[in-house]
């Protein structure tokens, strides 16, 4: 089993910047990829931005640029950069995990963040 806690949101200016962080905990194996995901207020969750363990990362067109995924996997952790945030960015954002191991295909998921950006 894998747990994931989010931290990082708030409430920022447009135009000004956040760090999300996703903490994990339990076995995390070299072929999980993790991901940030959002769910605007009334509309679907929707993929942000991916990492694999080894780094190649993908972003969805509308944040490419602005923001950046890292993680550091001695410490279980993913990290979003968040700049130039904008109000459309207002969402819970979400930590995921997805794994594909024997055949079979797993998601872990934290409990969301909320980011606002407001003027």
């Amino acid at each position: 089993q894998v747990q994931l806690v989010e931290s990082g949101g708030g409430l920022v200016q447009v135009g000004g910047s956040l760090r999300l962080s996703c903490a994990a905990s339990g076995t995390i194996f070299s072929t999980d990829v993790m991901a940030w995901y959002r769910q605007p207020p009334g509309k679907a969750r929707e993929l942000v931005t991916s990492i694999t363990y080894g780094g190649k990362t993908w972003y969805e067109s509308s944040v490419n640029g602005r923001f950046t995924i890292s993680r550091d996997n001695a410490k279980n952790t993913m990290y979003l950069h968040m700049n130039n945030l904008r109000p459309e960015d207002t969402a819970v954002y979400f930590c995921n995990l997805g794994r594909r191991l024997d055949g079979a295909t797993s998601d872990y998921w934290g409990g969301g963040t909320q980011v606002a950006a407001s003027s």
